[in-house]
């Protein structure tokens, strides 16, 4: 799993950070998609991810309140 996150980072380094520095008739530049994807691959991971995590705790805050409204119900019957 370390290997595969290190592979991650060294490819996402290269490509966004270090490949400007050569020259762009380099085959350095043949291996990576264009750089505005650089950007936009993370932001559309980072969204979905939170969009993930806000529907998980929305489902569970609304069933904790469908719980709590039928304990009361029980309680007032």
């Amino acid at each position: 799993m370390m290997l595969a996150a290190a592979s991650v980072f060294v490819y996402y380094t290269t490509w966004a950070i270090l490949l400007p520095f050569f020259d762009s008739s380099s085959p350095l530049h043949g291996w990576f998609p264009p750089r505005e994807w650089a950007i936009r691959l993370p932001a559309f991971i980072l969204v979905v991810g939170l969009s993930a995590i806000g529907l998980f705790i929305g489902s569970t805050i609304v069933k904790e309140n469908r719980k709590q409204a039928l304990k009361a119900k029980h309680r007032a019957a």
